[in-house]
This record gives C-alpha cells, structure tokens and sequence, in this order.
C-alpha cells in the first residue's frame, strides 16, 4: 500500500481528494500551512505536491521529468491519468478539464521506497518556499505579495537524475531567482539531490508571484508571524 493511501480516496476509474485528506497531506507531509489548504477556507485548493505525489506512486520515477500545472483542483473532483503523446502523462476531470501535465525520458524506477523518499523531502521542500525562501528573496528584490489577498501560482517543476537506480535521495536547496516585471514576479528556485552526499541530480520549482507591491518589512513580517503561528497551533 502506497504512502499516500490515507490521502487520497480511488476507486476504479480513478481517483479524489476529500478536504480533509488534502489539508492532512500539506500539513502532516509537506509542512505547508498555506490557508488555502485549510478545510474551511473559501477558495480551497488541493496541494499541487499531492497531485505530482500521486502520479509518481502510479506512474514511477523517471531520469527526466517535467510537471506543468494548469488548473487548480477542488475536494471531490474526480481525476484520472490519461496517456497523452508519446512520453506524456495528463491528470484530467471528466470533463476533460487538464489540471497537471507531465513529461517522463528514461527507465523508470519503480521502488516505492525511492519513489516516498523523493516525494517527502520534495514536497517538505516545496512546502517551506514560504517564508524560508520567497520571504528573502522578496526582500532582495524590494517587493512583496498583497497581504491580504497573496496571490502565488505554482508553474511548473523539473528533476533531472543522473540515473534511474536512486534509493534514498535527500534534497538540499542551491539557489533562488526571480525576475520582476512591473508587479510579477517570475521565482526560480534550484535545488539538487544527494545520496551518501554524492549529488545524484537537480531540480528546478517555478513560481509565479501576482499583484506585488513595494516592499514594506513590518508588513512582511506580520505575515511571517501569522504563518508561525498557524503552524504552531496545528491548524487543520
């Protein structure tokens, strides 16, 4: 039984995400306390990780892959893996609505214990851009997101291995970019995999940041303390 199991709801024809098990899966996994994967919040949207998590446990781990996200799932939308051209996947609704599409070169690796190890430091990885990474980097570059209306879209993401026989990789962060344009902000951030401390590949996680504004560093950090302390009372 896949990891993933308590997180995820499947049947035959496919798959779904109740807002319980996705909230679990961004807080209990991915250390993400992002409100928009709380259970009640108003404009609730199921982890993007979660989505990239699962196609990895049904699908394997290839050499190369790349995931573009295009749509934001809701609880209870009911999914499936599609075939698309050759060297292609796409989650789709039943109404053929694309949420993810992936691209996979290379052999697969199909060891449940690799795949879990890349997927849990990945997405811990990814679930802490904010405020360990984005905060920084915002602050370099004189600009923020809206306080009260962040607006922050995970694009797109990529790893590169060396080899497809990887077993237990770790994940350690190398560098983060944005490039602002009036009041976008294109992020990249670069991080690498490691085994026995030997690097075994790269990543890359884009990120686009909407509605910025100049930065304002007591604002900011308002914003950091109201995360922390989400964090630290275990909001579900």
């Amino acid at each position: 039984m896949s990891f993933l199991a308590p997180y995820v709801s499947e049947s035959d024809d496919g798959f779904s995400f109740t807002r319980l098990q996705a909230s679990r899966f961004a807080k209990h996994v991915a250390d993400d306390y992002n409100p928009i994967h709380d259970v009640e919040a108003k404009r609730f949207c199921v982890p993007g990780d979660l989505l990239f998590a699962y196609l990895l446990t049904q699908k394997g781990l290839y050499p190369r892959m790349n995931f573009i996200f295009s749509g934001m799932v809701m609880d209870g939308v009911f999914l499936r893996i599609e075939d698309g051209d050759e060297g292609e996947w796409r989650i789709v609704d039943g109404r053929d609505k694309e949420y993810l599409r992936a691209t996979y070169a290379g052999s697969p690796n199909r060891d449940p214990e690799a795949i879990e190890s890349l997927v849990r430091n990945y997405v811990r990885f990814s679930g802490h851009n904010f405020p360990h990474i984005l905060q920084p980097l915002m602050a370099e570059k004189n600009v923020m997101i809206n306080i009260d209306r962040p607006l922050v879209i995970y694009e797109s993401m990529a790893i590169d291995l060396e080899k497809d026989s990887i077993h237990n990789p770790e994940l350690e962060f190398a560098e983060a970019t944005m490039d602002v344009v009036g009041k976008r902000g294109n992020a990249a951030l670069h991080f690498r995999f490691l085994e026995e401390g030997r690097e075994v590949g790269t990543g890359e996680k884009r990120m686009v940041l909407s509605g910025l504004r100049e930065y304002e560093a007591e604002m900011m950090e308002r914003m950091v303390e109201l995360y922390d302390d989400r964090k630290r009372k275990k909001v579900e």
